[in-house]
């Protein structure tokens, strides 16, 4: 993979070239970042910089047999290792797995990976037998480079069985570089974190995920945006949530708030009687959509319609008009709500019913009433 290729971080791509090109790159490095941040593929557009023939100041040149092979994942001075299936399972056993998940999204998270390779319930990690296999590796002459670059994905999967790592890591041999990818600290023994140079990278801006939508899926300006704001920075999830960009997710919120609004039950019925149709993960990112609109017009509120709302611009004069109707704590319920629709969904529970009661209850937020209700019981002693 080429620099070019990676999706946004210039800054950590300029620091990177720079550490390379000028002969200070440490012998192990620690790239620390959330999901969907792109730090996979500046790991695999480091390694290719680094085994090039010919590499400019900018980028690999993309044209010579190394770059070729590299950029297959085919190098054989060019190793991986990642969490596995199996007691005794090695990355080796994967590999051919490994280099299609990595053509298809080299954005990919931990369980997208280890379902494509028959995960099922089983947890995955990085075993004892994978470790010796890499120092066995690492041993061994470069076969084609000055450089032997080992890739790790999610070090975390390690646990106790990153100590047989300790010494290779510290002492490694010659022209030999690690790049280690992961996400959660606090889950990497302290002995390998003390070895490497950790290399932050943060989450992709709305502006950059979009850019990567419009260039890799097509999709238009406006469509990608909405995505954007929806995936957090994280390009994996912009990704999926891409696959649903045919539904209209804001049209359909808002017709149902109006519907729950008035309270009109063949409005309601309706309405759920069509949602339904949907099917599970439709159903998911309409309620990740409904949290997002959410949150936004919380902001919206709070900052009295000052505050740069992540909305496009007809969801947010939908949401500066609903300001006037809506209070904070009728807000917070709706949140609520939502989020358990969430859970039941995920937990295959039965749509028409679950949004027809939601919606019954979104009435009653929205017109007060569970707060009159609320009251009224407490006067009377029933609570």
């Amino acid at each position: 993979m080429l620099f070019s290729e990676v999706i946004g971080q210039e800054s950590v791509k300029a620091q990177l070239k720079q550490m390379a090109s000028g002969g200070r790159l440490p012998h192990a490095l620690l790239f620390l970042g959330p999901q969907g941040s792109g730090k996979l593929s500046l790991a695999m557009a480091l390694a290719q910089y680094l085994l090039c023939e010919n590499p400019g100041a900018d980028d690999a040149c993309g044209q010579c047999n190394q770059c070729n092979k590299a950029g297959k994942l085919i190098h054989p001075d060019l190793h991986f290792s990642y969490p596995t299936i199996g007691t005794k399972a090695i990355s080796d056993h994967f590999l051919v797995n490994w280099r299609q998940a990595m053509a298809d999204n080299p954005y990919l998270d931990v369980n997208q990976w280890l379902q494509g390779i028959g995960a099922e319930n089983k947890q995955g990690n990085i075993t004892k037998e994978e470790c010796v296999n890499i120092i066995k590796k690492l041993s061994l002459k470069t076969f084609e480079n000055n450089y032997k670059v080992l890739i790790m994905w999610l070090p975390e999967f390690l646990g106790k069985e990153g100590n047989r790592l300790l010494k290779v890591i510290e002492e490694p041999p010659e022209s030999t570089i690690f790049i280690l990818v992961a996400e959660d600290q606090e889950l990497i023994l302290n002995t390998i974190l003390s070895r490497c140079q950790i290399v932050n990278i943060k989450a992709l801006s709305d502006e950059e995920v979009t850019e990567g939508l419009v260039q890799q899926q097509g999709l238009s300006r406006e469509e990608a945006l909405s995505v954007a704001y929806l995936s957090n920075g994280n390009f994996n999830e912009a990704l999926q949530l891409a696959g649903q960009r045919g539904d209209n997710h804001s049209a359909l919120f808002l017709e149902w708030m109006r519907s729950c609004y008035r309270g009109n039950p063949a409005d309601m019925v309706k309405w759920v009687e069509g949602f339904a149709k949907l099917g599970r993960e439709n159903q998911k990112h309409f309620l990740r959509y409904a949290l997002h609109f959410l949150r936004e017009f919380t902001l919206l509120k709070l900052s009295n319609g000052q505050a740069r709302a992540r909305l496009q611009e007809q969801e947010l004069q939908t949401a500066q008009n609903m300001t006037a109707v809506l209070e904070l704590e009728q807000v917070e319920q709706l949140g609520k709500l939502f989020s358990d629709c969430s859970y039941a969904v995920e937990r295959n529970a039965n749509p028409k019913i679950l949004f027809l009661d939601a919606s019954i209850q979104m009435h009653k937020i929205m017109k007060g009433k569970l707060r009159e209700a609320y009251t009224g019981l407490k006067a009377a002693n029933v609570l």
